[in-house]
C-alpha cells in the first residue's frame, strides 16, 4: 500500500461546486480519515474551511463544462483541473477527484500525469449494481468514442486488475458487450477483440448483452466509450424513473401510502443501489496515477463517495497493479500513431 498522501479535490468542478465541496469536506475528513487539498480560488475557499487536515492551493482559473477539453487545458494552465493533476504528478497528492468537465480531466491527466507504459488509451470505468449483490465493472464509459480491438483488449486487462484489487473478484470473468451472447454475434470490433482476448490468460466468458450487466454473468464488461456512455446514462435514467414511479404510487392514494410504509425498509437498499451518487464516480484507468471523475451533477453525498473511491484506489495502488497487468497480459500490438478520438462528456 502507498503512503497516505492527501487527496486533491478540484474545488470548482461540477454543477454544484464549490458549495457541494464545502459540505463534503468535513464529513470526508472525519469519516474517511483523509487529508485533502482543495484547488481553486483561495480567497473564496478559505472562509469555508476550518480543518487543519485540509490545505488550499490557489488556482486562478476554472474550466467550464461547455469548454473544449484539450484547448481549455492548454489555454488555462492555472485552472483548478490542471493544478490538481500537477499536484499528483509531482507527488504532493495521491489522487485527483473532479466533478468538472470530464473531457478536460482526461486531457489534463494525459498531458500532465501521462499514460502508463504500454497503454494505448486510458478508459473510464464504473461499477454497475447487479442482482444478488456485487458489481459489474464496465469500461470504457466515455473516454474513447471509437475504439480499436487492441484497446478493448487492454481495457479488459485494466478492468480485471480493478475487479481483483477493489471488488474482491478472484480470476474476474470478462465479457464483451454485444448484441447477442452467441459466438457469431457482434461487430467486427467485438469479434476481433474476442480473438485477442482468447490469446491472453484472462477469464473470458464471451459476448454479454446489456441485460447481463445487471446479472452475475461477468465481473468486467468491455465496450467502446460511445456504447458505454449510452449504457450508464440509460441505467441512470431507468433508476430515477423507477424511484419516481414508486414514490408516486406510494403517495397517490391511501392504499399506496399504507403499502409504501410497509415496503419502505425493503426499498431503501434498492434506492441506494440505483443512486448514481453512491457509485463514487468513475476511475480513469491507464493513467500514471489515480484519477476519479465524479458526475457533473455531484452533490455533497456524491463527492463524499468519490473521495471514498479515490482513497481506496490510492491505498491499493491501482495504477501500479494495472501497469503490471498490462505488461503481463496484453497481446502485443503497436501503439496507435494517430491522434486520439475526442472524449465524450461521460459524467456531465
Amino acid at each position: 500500500m502507498t503512503t497516505r498522501l492527501p487527496i486533491v479535490i478540484d474545488a470548482f468542478g461540477g454543477d454544484h461546486a464549490p458549495e457541494a465541496v464545502y459540505e463534503a469536506v468535513p464529513r470526508a475528513v472525519e469519516e474517511l480519515d483523509v487529508d485533502l487539498i482543495l484547488v481553486g480560488n483561495k480567497d473564496a475557499i478559505a472562509p469555508h474551511i476550518h480543518s487543519s487536515r485540509v490545505e488550499i492551493v490557489h488556482a486562478s482559473e476554472v474550466i467550464g463544462m461547455d469548454e473544449h477539453p484539450s484547448k481549455a487545458v492548454r489555454a488555462k494552465k492555472d485552472s483548478s483541473i490542471v493544478r490538481a493533476c500537477e499536484l499528483v504528478a509531482e507527488g504532493t497528492g495521491g489522487a485527483v477527484v473532479s466533478a468538472g468537465n470530464s473531457g478536460a480531466v482526461l486531457a489534463a491527466s494525459l498531458l500532465i500525469m501521462k499514460r502508463l507504459p504500454g497503454v494505448h488509451r486510458p478508459a473510464i470505468g464504473t461499477a454497475l449494481p447487479r442482482e444478488g449483490g456485487g458489481s459489474t465493472f464496465l469500461l470504457d464509459v466515455g473516454a474513447n468514442s471509437v475504439c480499436r480491438p487492441e484497446w478493448l483488449a487492454q481495457f479488459a486487462t485494466m478492468g480485471a486488475c480493478y475487479a481483483s484489487t477493489l471488488l474482491g473478484c478472484t480470476n474476474p470473468r470478462i465479457g464483451i458487450v454485444s448484441n447477442g451472447e452467441e459466438e457469431e454475434k457482434g461487430t467486427e470490433l467485438v469479434q476481433t477483440t474476442k480473438s485477442l482476448l482468447e490469446a491472453t490468460s484472462l477469464n473470458l466468458v464471451g459476448n454479454v448483452e446489456g441485460r447481463d450487466l445487471f446479472r452475475s454473468v461477468c465481473d468486467v464488461a468491455v465496450c467502446d466509450g460511445f456504447t458505454g456512455n449510452v449504457i450508464i446514462k440509460t441505467a441512470e435514467g431507468v433508476g430515477e424513473f423507477l424511484m419516481h414511479a414508486l414514490k408516486h404510487a406510494a403517495t397517490s392514494s391511501m392504499r399506496g401510502m399504507v403499502g409504501g410504509a410497509l415496503l419502505k425498509p425493503a426499498l431503501t437498499p434498492l434506492r441506494s443501489a440505483v443512486d448514481y451518487r453512491r457509485t463514487g464516480g468513475a476511475l480513469l484507468l491507464g493513467i500514471n496515477g489515480e484519477v476519479v471523475i465524479a458526475h457533473g451533477r455531484s452533490d455533497a453525498t456524491a463527492l463524499w463517495h468519490a473521495i471514498r473511491v479515490a482513497k481506496e484506489a490510492m491505498l491499493h495502488d491501482v495504477h501500479t497493479t494495472i501497469a503490471k497487468g498490462i505488461a503481463a497480459d496484453t497481446p502485443a500490438s503497436p501503439a496507435p500513431t494517430t491522434a486520439p478520438t475526442a472524449p465524450l462528456e461521460a459524467h456531465s
